[in-house]
């Protein structure tokens, strides 16, 4: 069994700079993916290009019980995430009371350091920080989501004697309350997978360093270098008609 009284107190220099690698790469990478642009541009924001466009179509369907469809499935996808969230929260919370059996079992582990309590408890502190954003992101984007639902429902008809500016206003707050939704899920999501490389930091700082530099390559790969984003580029998904209020990005 290990000294717990024994271990050294506080966080060694190591584990800061692997908590601020940590810090600086989930940062990074969430201004890299929605701030870039042209042909770098990633597959959410070519995405949200998409949601502007099925906005457009709403206003030439006399039927939108699909559209109503579609925004009903993102929003239970929402709620699922919201919900799975506080699971994971709950989760953490209950490391606590455990926390001198699992600090004996990563002790034993390769690359695995001594901790004492109070280390133990800041740690499942920040992973519990990390779990309890995400869910403010999904509950944020489960709420936008109903918004944008209640806008669909307060289109015109078609047919309806409406100039076209406000038609084009009435879309254009669908599609920017849509667009806000998916960004605020696809924060939670991040947060998610960024839940997972912090797990390795409960092992020791040169865990954390490699997981989370192995999370941030596979979201990059996905979202700058997977298929389907090289497909949606090959058929001219940069020349596209633009924002909804002709604005230049």
């Amino acid at each position: 069994m290990t000294d717990l009284s024994a271990a050294a107190p506080g966080f060694s220099p190591l584990d800061l700079g692997a908590l601020l690698y940590f810090l600086a790469a989930w940062t990074a990478y969430g201004v890299s993916v929605s701030r870039l642009r042209g042909q770098r541009i990633s597959l959410s924001r070519i995405m949200d290009r998409h949601r502007e466009n099925w906005a457009r179509q709403v206003i030439a369907r006399e039927n939108r019980v699909v559209d109503t469809q579609i925004n009903a499935s993102l929003q239970n996808g929402t709620a699922f995430f919201a919900s799975t969230s506080l699971i994971a929260l709950g989760s953490v919370l209950t490391l606590s009371r455990s926390g001198d059996d699992v600090i004996n079992l990563f002790a034993t582990l390769p690359f695995g350091t001594v901790a004492n309590r109070l280390t133990w408890e800041v740690k499942v502190a920040g992973l519990a920080c990390v779990f309890t954003y995400a869910f403010f992101k999904f509950a944020w984007a489960y709420r936008l989501f109903n918004y944008s639902a209640i806008l669909l429902g307060a289109v015109p008809p078609k047919g309806a004697e409406v100039p076209e500016p406000e038609m084009l206003r009435t879309v254009s707050r669908i599609a920017s309350m849509n667009v806000s939704a998916g960004s605020h899920f696809a924060r939670g999501q991040r947060a998610f997978f960024f839940a997972l490389a912090y797990l390795g930091w409960f092992v020791s700082p040169v865990i954390l360093f490699g997981s989370t530099t192995f999370v941030v390559c596979v979201m990059w790969h996905r979202q700058f270098l997977s298929r389907i984003r090289r497909e949606l580029l090959a058929l001219g998904e940069c020349e596209h008609e633009g924002p909804l209020d002709g604005s230049k990005r």
